[in-house]
């Protein structure tokens, strides 16, 4: 339906506002002589019948056969034309948008060098701002009636995701290294990403990773790994994982009962620490082999 309207005119109030078209639903009415008050950090793309016919930057603008030359042409219209015609305005904000969030919605797999294949999740900021209102309205925000932050996050999120896994890949060996590279991974795929923002009328102005990381088990796995370095190489950590096991096992089964069963928990819990002692003695030999007089860890 139909609204006759002499000022045309949007304010966003809660600032994550994008796009905004006016009227939401269907189309205005205007004639010539009625106002457009485009705000600071705003422009005002004029649609008739579904083309974007012109571009108004900051100002208060009253349309004429002058500042609308398009919109004069398209419609026939004689100088100084009053009869009312129907149209569209998009509001959109030109203001630098910061602090986006973007993350994984899954893991993603990556192969590590020296842990195998592991789910890495990544989180981040970047900012941004739209730089051709034209082409972000025609190529995003279509026929919607209003487009926010939160809708644009959802749009670019895959993409952004897609980048870094490949730049992960790339570029990285082994998630041991990483926090030294979060810079050098952010300053990639920004490089990459600029185009991919570009072509939809955005410039992306900051992008940052944050954090990426493993799942919960796999940081403990680190964790244990940590511990062993003094004891030796990786082959020593599996030893030693392979003896908690079945310390583990031993203890597991001496609580399960009593009787036969305690004393088969026993004679396992004895098992366990003879192939620990074996399997450190033989960490600490390698240790030695290699330069080094490393001590056990702490506690064993």
């Amino acid at each position: 339906m139909s609204q006759f309207l002499e000022v045309l005119e949007h304010y966003d109030p809660s600032g994550e506002e994008i796009a905004f078209r006016y009227p939401p639903e269907g189309s205005a009415e205007v004639k010539f002589g009625a106002q457009l008050v485009v705000h600071e950090a705003q422009e005002a793309v004029f649609y008739r019948d579904g083309r974007a016919l012109d571009v108004f930057g900051p100002g208060r603008h009253t349309l004429t056969t002058q500042n609308v030359p398009v919109l004069t042409k398209v419609l026939a219209l004689p100088f100084g034309f009053t009869s009312p015609f129907r149209v569209q305005v998009v509001f959109v904000s030109k203001r630098t948008f910061l602090d986006q969030k973007w993350g994984t919605r899954e893991p993603v797999v990556f192969r590590d060098r020296e842990l195998g294949v592991v789910r890495l999740r990544a989180f981040g900021t970047y900012a941004y701002r739209i730089r051709d209102a034209r082409t972000f309205v025609n190529t995003v925000v279509g026929s919607l009636g209003q487009f926010d932050t939160e809708r644009l996050a959802d749009f670019y999120r895959d993409m952004i995701v897609a980048r870094l896994n490949d730049l992960l890949g790339e570029s990285l060996t082994s998630i041991l290294d990483l926090p030294a590279h979060y810079d050098e991974l952010a300053q990639l795929a920004k490089a990459r990403l600029v185009e991919d923002f570009g072509k939809y009328g955005v410039d992306l102005s900051d992008f940052y990773v944050n954090s990426v990381t493993p799942p919960d088990e796999v940081l403990a796995r680190l964790d244990e790994r940590a511990s062993m370095g003094a004891v030796g190489d990786l082959a020593a950590y599996t030893r030693f994982k392979a003896a908690v096991a079945m310390g583990d096992a031993a203890r597991a089964d001496g609580q399960a009962g009593g009787g036969a069963s305690g004393g088969l928990g026993l004679g396992l819990g004895a098992g366990f620490g003879v192939q620990m002692a074996g399997a450190l003695a033989e960490a600490m030999r390698a240790g030695a082999a290699g330069g080094g007089g490393a001590a056990a860890p702490a506690g064993v």
